[in-house]
Parts: C-alpha cells; structure tokens; sequence
C-alpha cells in the first residue's frame, strides 16, 4: 500500500484535488466509483470519494468498515454535497462514543449526553 490519498469523484470536480497533491480519479457514476474504489483500496490508505457517489455505493464501501486500512471519508464536492458525509459521521460517532459528536454531544432522541 503506497499510503498516499486518493479521491474518487464524478467527473472533472475530482481533478479539482490534485491541485493540493492528491491522486485524482474521475467516475462517471456508482458502478464505476465502486470498481475504482476495489482497484484502489489495495493501494491507498485514505480514500476520499464525493458524498454523491457515496451515497450510491453504500454496500461497497460498508464493506470496508471492518478493516484498518483503506480509511474512505465521503467529502462533499466542489459543487456541494448532499449530507451523506455527516450522516454518517453522526451515525459513527453514535455507535462508537454513545453520543452525537456533531451536534454538541446530543444523542438522535435530542438528550444531553455532555458530562
């Protein structure tokens, strides 16, 4: 595994992203961001990919949850993003703290859980 980062993105707003040095890949819809992402989660640690084509893809990248490596982190893209990222950020947080890290440590009832 190389260790650098990669994004998976659809179309040209993933080239976006190398400007800041990460390796760019384009997907022109969920088959072909699931394919890429099987290609490279055997050569990358972190795998950023487009919240759009996240959301379309959440059995591929479920089962990648149980390992260490690759990381995969749906980001929103250059033309704005949909929330699938914070869901599921909200929704780890929950599973693994007990509390909603991400709404001032509410849970999803709405109770206070900030000691």
């Amino acid at each position: 595994m190389k260790g650098k980062m990669a994004i998976i993105g659809d179309g040209e707003g993933a080239l976006v992203f190398r400007s800041v040095g990460m390796d760019a890949y384009a997907a022109e819809d969920a088959a072909a961001a699931a394919r890429l992402l099987r290609e490279l989660a055997e050569r990358y640690q972190v795998i950023f990919v487009t919240d759009v084509l996240a959301a379309q893809m959440e059995e591929v990248i479920a089962a990648y949850t149980s390992r260490a490596y690759p990381i995969i982190v749906p980001i929103p893209s250059v033309q704005g993003g949909n929330g699938y990222g914070a869901r599921l950020l909200r929704s780890y947080s929950e599973r693994a703290l007990g509390m909603d890290i991400t709404r001032g440590g509410r849970n999803s009832d709405g109770e206070n859980n900030a000691r």
